[in-house]
């Protein structure tokens, strides 16, 4: 059971969400467990951003415990542009804790490396989930974002207590019960930084999702990269706050009480900060 507490002022760039479980804080990123029910092929995913939200938070790399926060590029708060006619995130999007996407590894289906990040999951169920929440669920296929020339797999998941959960095994299976998903998801992907003045973005594999069986296998994979990270054997990936509470022969492996002391430094909860109203326009984006 893992509960949230939240830090600083919403929508400023103070704000953190930090994880606890019974004994007190923790990294999301390497104390939460990847596999929910390895059995059943369950793994646990972490919420940064609920469906329908536009605020872009994600699991901070470089801080103590990896708490959320929300992004920030040239000084600015990030948030999604709505392009016609989506709005916000159009599922709970979120990452695998204890995986990492190795920037020395070019992927050789892909032919580009890594992103530096926790593998990326996208949770299609009918609950909205809120900022924080751990839950397991199901892989179903992966999209392959190249993004500014990286590989950033796009897991595509449903939470396993979802109504649709037992008739949902394959990417196959999204599109009949779903249809039109993909393709909007896919569409999602590509202009989603046009507005800013970005590029359109490419997909490997023509934007064609595979199926579990190819997704497990880069959870696997990822997997393995971030136990070769916590072990200590990436030496260059200074950039990765390690710290942790849990994970055995880690060098970065904490007291409890260090963990508590990193949560008890940092600002109390306040009110949140206005959206900015150009949050809320629409994007036109004709041809592209």
């Amino acid at each position: 059971m893992y509960i949230v507490e939240e830090r600083g002022s919403p929508y400023t760039p103070d704000y953190r969400v930090f994880f606890k479980d019974e004994g007190g804080p923790i990294s999301p990123m390497h104390d939460i467990p990847l596999w929910a029910d390895k059995a059943q092929r369950l793994v646990n995913m972490v919420v940064e951003v609920p469906r329908w939200t536009n605020a872009k938070m994600e699991i901070s790399l470089g801080e103590a415990l990896n708490p959320i926060k929300q992004d920030v590029k040239k000084g600015n708060l990030r948030f999604v542009n709505n392009v016609f006619p989506h709005r916000g995130y159009i599922w709970n999007y979120g990452a695998l804790p204890q995986t990492w996407e190795n920037p020395n590894h070019v992927d050789p289906d892909t032919g580009a490396r890594g992103d530096n990040d926790p593998v990326d999951v996208i949770e299609i169920g009918e609950r909205v989930a809120s900022r924080g929440d751990v839950y397991p669920v199901k892989i179903l296929g992966t999209l392959a974002l190249i993004d500014e020339g990286e590989t950033d797999w796009k897991l595509i998941a449903i939470d396993s207590r979802d109504p649709n959960a037992e008739k949902l095994n394959d990417v196959q299976d999204v599109e009949t019960l779903f249809p039109g998903l993909l393709r909007a998801t896919v569409e999602w992907f590509r202009l989603y930084k046009v507005p800013d003045g970005k590029p359109v973005n490419k997909f490997a594999f023509d934007g064609e999702a595979k199926n579990a069986e190819f997704a497990y296998k880069v959870v696997d994979e990822v997997h393995e990269f971030w136990k070769s990270l916590i072990s200590g054997n990436v030496p260059d990936a200074t950039d990765i706050n390690k710290m942790n509470v849990s994970v055995s022969g880690s060098v970065d492996r904490a007291e409890r009480s260090e963990a508590a002391a990193v949560l008890a430094k940092a600002p109390t909860l306040g009110q949140p900060a206005a959206i900015p109203q150009t949050v809320d326009k629409w994007h036109f984006l004709a041809n592209l």
